[in-house]
This record gives structure tokens, C-alpha cells and sequence, in this order.
């Protein structure tokens, strides 16, 4: 083999293994994955009424009966939407966990009046929103809209959640109506009834289902009507 051979085999082998270096995926987008599988989940969404500060227990008693009546063939998830929130309390900042819907639990299920009995006759279950006998399915949009602020939230890089708390205070007062422009509300309009400066959050009130229910939202989430 002459030099020139020599040296042109050495590039055909450097191409080869430039080749065969294994190219680094894009990153999954978290909410594209959601909704596929969103999508592909069997039933439909539906919403229940609960007691405010009720949600846990409903969960965990629906699931129990869900087992105990043998109806994990038609009553497949229970969920109470959550976010983590920081709050200052004695001095201390800290993460807790809140629910993002106070008086609400989502069920996905198949209905018929087995299902409809099982989860109505819950302990601590009000009723299903809307008609009382024949609810009406969450459509996949409104599911998202209160399901996926959690999920991308989660998949939020340190950089992008010291960003979102570097926020100046606004000019917020109670008793404002506002906009609210991200999470599981926006579009809606709310009334605020309490500011936290030192946490910069809300308390307000949203209209959710035909009744005024009482959320907490960053100042990042509203905006003045």
C-alpha cells in the first residue's frame, strides 16, 4: 500500500466512525408526551364535587371502593391536581404541596350506572358536576388545561424556576379583578381577596363549574383587567 493509499484509507475509516457516532436526540417535549398519552388512555374524564379539603380522603376512599367492588375494569384513575407552591412561614421559606382545585377530584372511568353508583356513594362525594345522572365528559382540552401546568412544571430546569421567581411586585390590591394568563385558569377572570407580598401569590376567586371557589396564583399567572 503506497503513502497516498495509506492516507486515504486513514479518512475513509475516520468518516465511517463519524457515521456510526451516535447522534443525541431532542429533548422530549413533556407536554407533547402528555398528550399522547392523554390520548391514548381508555375513558372519559369526569369531575366530582368533594368537601374542600376533602380531596385527599375522597381519593383514597373512591380508590378502596374501585378494589373492594371489583371495578377496576371501568373506574381506572383517580387524580387531584396539585402544584408545589414556596410559602414563608415563620421567617422560613419552604415547598408545599397544594391542591390546585379545593372541592374538586377528576375521575377517568367508562359510566354506566355500576361505575356512576360506586363513585357517587363515596364517602365525602357531593355529587358529579353537571347533571347529577348523566355528567357530561371533560373534553381532552380541559384535562390538559388542569392536568398539564404539573407536569411541565416538574420538568422545569433550575435556571427556568429561579427565572419565574424573580418577580417584581405589582400593583395587586384586594378586591381587583384580574386575568388569569397561565395555569390550569387562564383565560378565566378572578377577584383577589388576599396578597402575599413575601410569596408573591393570591388568594382569589375563580368561577369553576358554576360556583366561585377560592385558588391560590403566583403574580406571574394574573394580570390586570
Amino acid at each position: 500500500m503506497t503513502a497516498t493509499d495509506a492516507v486515504v484509507a486513514a479518512e475513509v475509516s475516520d468518516l465511517d466512525a463519524a457515521d456510526t457516532t451516535d447522534v443525541e436526540e431532542p429533548a422530549e417535549d413533556p407536554l407533547e408526551e402528555f398528550r399522547a398519552a392523554l390520548r391514548s388512555k381508555p375513558g372519559d374524564w369526569y369531575v366530582i364535587h368533594t368537601y374542600s379539603g376533602m380531596e385527599n380522603r375522597v381519593k383514597t376512599n373512591l380508590e378502596n371502593r374501585i378494589t373492594s367492588l371489583n371495578m377496576e375494569d371501568f373506574i381506572y384513575e383517580v387524580h387531584v391536581p396539585q402544584e408545589e407552591v414556596s410559602e414563608i412561614k415563620n421567617g422560613q421559606r419552604r415547598i408545599v404541596r397544594r391542591t390546585v382545585l379545593p372541592g374538586y377530584v377528576l375521575v377517568r372511568m367508562e359510566l354506566s350506572d355500576e361505575s356512576w353508583s360506586a363513585v357517587r356513594h363515596t364517602p365525602s362525594v357531593t355529587g358529579f358536576v353537571g347533571h347529577s345522572h348523566q355528567p357530561v365528559p371533560l373534553s381532552l382540552a380541559e384535562v390538559e388545561a388542569m392536568l398539564a401546568p404539573a407536569i411541565v412544571e416538574a420538568k422545569k430546569t433550575p435556571q427556568q424556576l429561579q427565572k419565574q421567581q424573580q418577580v417584581e411586585f405589582t400593583d395587586f390590591y384586594a378586591g381587583d379583578s384580574v386575568m388569569v394568563v397561565d395555569g390550569p385558569f387562564a383565560t378565566l377572570h378572578a377577584t383577589i381577596t388576599e396578597i402575599n407580598v413575601d410569596a408573591q401569590r393570591v388568594k382569589a376567586l375563580v368561577e369553576i363549574f358554576g360556583r366561585e371557589t377560592p385558588v391560590e396564583l403566583s403574580f406571574t399567572q394574573i394580570q390586570k383587567v
